[in-house]
């Protein structure tokens, strides 16, 4: 099957996705008013990986629902572990989510050349936080990425489409409740062109890993201050730096 075919059955066949769709496009419609621009930079057929920010516990339906708009099939890196859950893992594998290569091995990177592999082979997409956690940033911006989404990319020749969100927040604070009322509040979602990584082709070096990240975080940091209107900072929120965790709930 050629990649166009490909791409146009994504949505076209009878999938699991459609019943989902069904279900959370209403849903994720009472909550937010989502309005995207850039919708161009999202390839029409063919792999990729889209690399947002992630500052709220809802913004991934955001992410789900305007993957699903612009035609393409929402699917995310999963922790590993949940594939092994009863039901869920079935669930998760048939809606073809990537499980997360959560440490740095050569078993992890078999894994990683894999799923490449597997998103060339059949012409998907796949949605990677590249922070892996809720940003730690007081002001919400990017913080540190982490090498997963260029890993990714690098090993398919997959091009990263940079994500921004802004407006998530006022539907549901960071490690927050969410708020029901008003309905239909603005989200506004923006993608960018795919990020340059010609000058990290076959890289594997962790300090080549770490450039590629930093310049797939300073595309979305970009994205999101043209969104908000402001200057994202010089240097990005290291967690470590500050005695902070890198993934799990933020202590106050």
């Amino acid at each position: 099957m050629s990649s166009r075919r490909r791409a146009t059955a994504e949505k076209s066949r009878p999938t699991v996705f459609w019943p989902l769709a069904a279900v959370v496009v209403p849903a994720v419609g009472w909550f937010a008013k989502i309005e995207i621009s850039g919708a161009e930079h999202m390839p029409a057929e063919g792999p990729y990986v889209l690399a947002p920010n992630h500052y709220s516990e809802f913004d991934p339906l955001i992410l789900a629902v305007a993957t699903w708009r612009l035609g393409r099939a929402p699917r995310f890196m999963a922790k590993e572990s949940l594939f092994r859950v009863p039901v869920l893992g079935a669930a998760l594998r048939a809606t073809g989510m990537v499980p997360v290569a959560r440490t740095a091995s050569a078993a992890s990177a078999k894994q990683t050349m894999e799923q490449a592999r597997q998103l060339v082979e059949h012409g998907r997409g796949v949605i990677v936080y590249p922070e892996g956690s809720l940003t730690r940033d007081p002001g919400m911006w990017p913080m540190r990425g982490k090498s997963g989404a260029v890993r990714l990319a690098l090993a398919g020749d997959i091009p990263v489409i940079p994500v921004a969100t802004w407006g998530v927040q006022q539907i549901m604070p960071r490690y927050g409740k969410l708020r029901v009322f008003p309905p239909r509040r603005r989200v506004r979602l923006v993608l960018g062109p795919a990020v340059d990584l010609s000058a990290f082709a076959g890289a594997n070096a962790p300090a080549q890993l770490a450039a590629a990240t930093d310049a797939v975080m300073a595309d979305i940091s970009g994205l999101l201050g043209g969104l908000r209107g402001e200057a994202p900072p010089a240097e990005r929120w290291n967690p470590s730096v500050h005695g902070q965790r890198e993934t799990g709930r933020l202590e106050s």
